[in-house]
């Protein structure tokens, strides 16, 4: 929706100002109009569809104070230093601050210079309510925005008690509006949500689950390490994340990735406050490309530019998988999502949550989702959306490896899958996937030889596959439900009733699918997504660089972030257009006139090539309404 229609309306005018936005996203004038109204809503949009946006922008219009409850310092510390370099004034109260510095924003509150304030839950949700109620005296409340919603519920991914604690703001603030924001909510959790925040008629807008710019890959591992280092190889240079199930493989891949010449860093809770705060910020700041992590990384990142999130094992549900891939691409640019997995990845899931007592029914069919996904042969697009109850019309979503042609169905899958169960019965289903993959392959290894099994009718039934090939045979008959893991140290497969069937007939399962990966030309780089071909075209790929060496630059000298500095997609809308004036760079996407004047002449003479001068008068510039949130330490 354009905002080019006169005269502009009140929000229109704020985002174009502070933000140098020329439309509205999806949703985003409805949940913002909800705010303005005073309305209680529900907002669940995808990670890079704008949810901050629909209670930011809201905030300048209307009077008092906004109140923002965000579940991590580092979120509210990102949030806030975005805004005060888009000139607008905010501040957090956390535990991180010390004792001065929240003296001064009480006192800031108190004198009403704030229009958002970030909070914790604990705080707002603490029995002791002196600090609250002495808020609320002291400045009137616009509304209550709670982000990351979905940790209100039991049903949710991350659910957090002190969330729950949040329905007593209904008695609390009377005629505040309450707003929640979240990007993956079942509607189970969205019910559970409006009950335990006691939202009111509350408008509900639900946006597309679809991450169109993002690239969805799904390999059977094999080894790890050379997935991972060719992955790494098509974004040298670029921002990752890369996700491992344990602490020991975190600090193994991240120190391994070092000795290849990545710039990498480690992120578990095994390590130290500091060591995790330190190479989080060296994240975020790009003085690292890549952190490999578990996932007790991800929530409150808002590095807009990460170009590759890479899963070394797979997570425990499909909300989880949507969650952490969606920290790739949240600028609404190209970036890859890759799932390394095999069936050992759940057997180990379940065998962790039923030692843990958690192995419910509900916690069973998360991880059948899951493991659904990374067999499946199909559009993965279409397969995540429904998954939360969305129709994916496109016939060719153009971003995954189905749609780009990577994989291939095998012509005659029932015939393969029989060989296969026909093969695991005939070693008495008394071994394992390797053993079971050297006997179909033809491979005489000393078990093989030394069981008596080279002499079996079922040895080399699939001679001339690549154990890759058997392997991601094995792992989606396990996900059909043909065969199973049994065995903790040492699991063996084994025939389940239906694969029992299907071997001795093979009608009963005639729809079954099988897939394997295309072998790739040799020298020849997988094919881009149509979005990732589409964002380039145009750009000055020379300005570009120049102008991201630019707002590293700036924002080392003003501590914080680049990204709160440009997003890639300005920089390259700035590489395309080549504006020459002050006036044509204010009409650039996401060049405000707060921006424009700030760092204008310096982006000018950049993209015309001149020598950047260090930047005189604006280095650690301060002189903007708002600029105690950066005096106070948000960039720890």
């Amino acid at each position: 929706m354009s905002l080019s229609s006169s005269p502009a309306s009140p929000l229109e005018q704020i985002l174009s100002r502070y933000w140098g936005y020329t439309s509205f996203r999806p949703l985003q004038r409805e949940a913002m109009d909800a705010v303005v109204d005073g309305r209680d809503s529900l907002l669940v949009l995808p990670t890079g569809g704008g949810k901050s946006l629909c209670f930011q922008a809201p905030a300048l219009v209307r009077e008092g104070l906004a109140i923002v409850v965000s579940p991590l310092i580092a979120l509210m510390k990102d949030q806030v230093d975005t805004l005060v370099a888009n000139g607008i004034a905010a501040a957090g109260y956390h535990s991180a601050l010390g004792s001065e510095q929240k003296a001064i924003v009480t006192a800031g509150l108190r004198e009403r210079r704030y229009r958002l304030l970030y909070v914790a839950p604990e705080r707002l949700a603490s029995e002791d309510g002196a600090w609250f109620s002495s808020l609320t005296a002291s400045c009137p409340i616009s509304f209550v925005a709670v982000d990351e919603a979905h940790c209100i519920s039991h049903w949710g991914h991350d659910f957090r008690p002190e969330y729950r604690q949040l329905g007593g703001l209904r008695s609390r603030l009377p005629g505040v509006s309450l707003h929640a924001f979240t990007a993956t909510a079942t509607a189970r959790v969205r019910h559970d949500i409006v009950q335990q925040l006691g939202l009111t008629n509350a408008v509900t807008l639900v946006g597309s689950f679809d991450r169109p710019n993002l690239l969805y890959r799904v390999l059977p591992r094999a080894a790890v390490k050379a997935q991972i280092l060719q992955i790494r190889q098509r974004h040298a240079g670029e921002a990752g994340i890369i996700y491992c199930p344990t602490r020991r493989e975190v600090d193994d891949h991240a120190a391994w990735l070092v000795e290849q010449g990545v710039r990498a860093r480690p992120y578990h809770a095994g390590l130290s406050d500091e060591e995790r705060h330190r190479n989080q910020d060296a994240f975020l700041d790009e003085q690292i490309d890549v952190i490999v992590a578990t996932v007790a990384f991800g929530m409150g990142i808002d590095r807009s530019d990460v170009r590759f999130v890479i899963h070394a094992g797979a997570p425990q549900s499909l909300e989880h998988y949507q969650q952490e891939a969606g920290r790739a691409g949240r600028d609404g640019l190209e970036a890859e999502c890759v799932l390394i997995a095999s069936a050992a990845d759940f057997m180990k899931w379940r065998d962790i949550l039923a030692k843990n007592g958690e192995l419910t029914d509900a916690r069973r069919a998360l991880l059948r989702d899951i493991e659904r996904y990374a067999a499946s042969v199909g559009c993965r697009h279409k397969r995540l959306v429904g998954y939360f109850g969305e129709a994916y019309e496109r016939e060719d979503c153009g971003a995954c490896d189905y749609c780009l042609g990577e994989l291939e169905r095998v012509a005659d899958a029932v015939t393969v899958a029989r060989k296969i169960l026909s093969t695991v019965a005939r070693v008495g289903q008394r071994f394992g996937a390797g053993h079971v993959a050297n006997v179909l392959r033809g491979h005489e290894s000393d078990q093989v030889r030394t069981r008596g099994h080279a002499a079996l009718s079922v040895f080399g039934l699939l001679r001339g596959a690549s154990v890759e090939e058997v392997r991601g045979y094995l792992d989606q008959l396990i996900a059909h439900g043909l065969l199973q893991q049994m065995g903790d140290e040492y699991p063996v497969l084994q025939l389940t009733a239906e694969g029992a069937a299907l071997m001795k007939d093979p009608t009963s399962m005639p729809s079954l699918s099988l897939a394997r990966q295309r072998k790739p030309e040799r020298g020849k780089l997988p094919r881009r997504s149509r979005i990732e071909a589409e964002s380039w075209e145009g750009v000055d790929r020379a300005i570009f660089e120049r102008l991201r060496a630019l707002r590293l630059q700036i924002a080392r000298d003003r501590g914080v972030p680049p990204y709160v500095i440009f997003h890639d997609t300005t920089l390259r809308e700035l590489a395309r257009l080549k504006p020459a004036t002050s006036d044509a760079l204010r009409h650039v996407y996401g060049v405000g006139a707060r921006k424009a004047e700030d760092l204008g002449e310096l982006v000018l003479r950049t993209i015309r090539g001149e020598e950047s001068r260090q930047h005189e008068g604006h280095e650690g510039h301060e002189g903007h309404e708002g600029h105690e949130g950066k005096d106070l330490g948000y960039r720890s």
